[in-house]
């Protein structure tokens, strides 16, 4: 079992191949696998029934009638992430079947080795993070057809229904907004090595557009998404083992370690994306909240996580800009900035009608909830009432981000 690497030795130190970046998808993974080979055909069943196995409160005795499998037959970077996706969603789904007041202490041996190894070996977490839900998580109904929500759908789901594929693929889109952005870095980056001044204008300009275009695109959960679905059904199937009341001890993987381990659940502060572009803006965030995104990097696909290192080591584009005296390259500058200033507001927008006003609606309504046991019934969650999924105190969290972001501006 092993990732394989066929990039060729890159003409510049921050060509995208080199950190398994798609020119054309970003960080997503370019037309990712939808099934795995013969041997692996207990795992893909149990993944095809995921929402149906959760509901009615089987997937835990399917889990244990599961053989143990080796992860020795897997082979290539794609053949590992479709098996990741599928162990992080029967594992979400196995320790939330019953609600945040029916956790279990121990995942079985014969999910948490094979799913530990491959985890290893991807250089991810054993928990489903952003690289799996989002990047790895798609696929064409029309192969020839284009990138857009109406031709797209999910590989694995779970309880959630329409729901849940409109968040995964709005945030997918997201995403693919983000990719003219990605290219703009290392093409900013290029220019200043290069004393061409023109060229970062247009990088800087460029960049500007795809963070505006990402706003766009992240304005589309409000047609997809049902907040009290995401509320009550959908939000505890992305919630972790570290900082969470419903776990405070995390999980015993068996067969891997006798003492339990913690990880964090799904969050959007594991997208690359935002990490990168405020690697090349210098955006600096306050010590407990830089401390928690510095974190979430760990649940990076390695090559991107080494990307965003790269962008810190190079060159300071603000004190480039700063020390040119150029008042056009200081303009694109700062519309980089307000950009994203302006797309960190509109999630905090987001957050507040998915998370605060259906939480509030939520504990009002608890009571009526009361008789109905687990996801299958729809019992919101109350774990995490003022938390992000990835443990997070989530205003205070994403308000400083924001803020912190703004002061990145270059004043006249």
């Amino acid at each position: 079992m092993e990732a394989s690497d066929d990039t060729e030795e890159p003409p510049l130190p921050l060509a995208l191949t080199r950190f398994q970046i798609s020119e054309e998808f970003g960080f997503l993974l370019p037309d990712p696998l939808t099934e795995l080979p013969a041997p692996y055909g207990p795992w893909m069943d149990i993944a095809h029934e995921l929402p149906q196995l959760i509901m009615s409160h089987q997937l835990r005795s399917r889990v244990h009638q599961m053989p143990q499998l080796s992860t020795q037959h897997l082979r290539g970077r794609e053949e590992l992430h479709l098996a990741h996706l599928v162990l992080s969603f029967i594992t979400m789904g196995y320790v939330w079947q019953e609600g945040e007041e029916g956790t279990v202490q121990v995942l079985p041996r014969n999910l948490a080795i094979p799913y530990w190894e491959v985890s290893q070996v991807l250089g991810l977490p054993p928990i489903l993070s952003h690289a799996d839900f989002v990047l790895a998580n798609w696929r064409r109904k029309d192969p020839n057809g284009p990138l857009e929500i109406e031709n797209l759908d999910t590989i694995i789901t779970l309880p959630g229904g329409e729901s849940l594929r409109g968040f995964i693929l709005v945030t997918l889109l997201v995403e693919k907004a983000a990719v003219p952005g990605i290219k703009a870095i290392t093409s900013a980056l290029c220019a200043i090595l290069q004393c061409d001044e023109e060229a970062l204008h247009r990088a800087l300009e460029e960049l500007a557009r795809a963070i505006e275009a990402m706003s766009e695109a992240l304005r589309r959960m409000h047609d997809y998404v049902d907040p009290e679905v995401f509320y009550a059904v959908i939000r505890i199937f992305l919630s972790g083992w570290k900082d969470n009341p419903a776990m405070p001890h995390g999980l015993v993987y068996e067969g891997v370690s006798q003492e339990p381990m913690a990880y964090s659940g799904g969050s959007a502060a594991q997208s690359t994306v935002l990490h990168a572009f405020d690697e090349l803006l210098g955006i600096h965030h306050r010590e407990d909240t830089a401390a928690f995104l510095h974190r979430m990097r760990d649940y990076m696909p390695r090559p991107h996580r080494a990307f965003v290192a790269e962008i810190h080591r190079a060159v300071s584009l603000r004190q480039h800009v700063l020390s040119s005296g150029d008042a056009r390259l200081r303009a694109a500058f700062n519309r980089c900035v307000s950009a994203l200033t302006d797309f960190r507001s509109y999630h905090i927008t987001i957050v507040t009608k998915y998370i605060s006003i259906a939480a509030a609606k939520a504990k009002a309504g608890r009571a009526e909830w009361g008789a109905r046991a687990g996801p299958s019934g729809g019992k919101p969650p109350a774990a995490l009432e003022a938390k992000g999924t990835g443990g997070s105190h989530i205003f205070s969290f994403l308000k400083s981000i924001r803020d912190t972001t703004r002061e990145g501006m270059i004043s006249a």
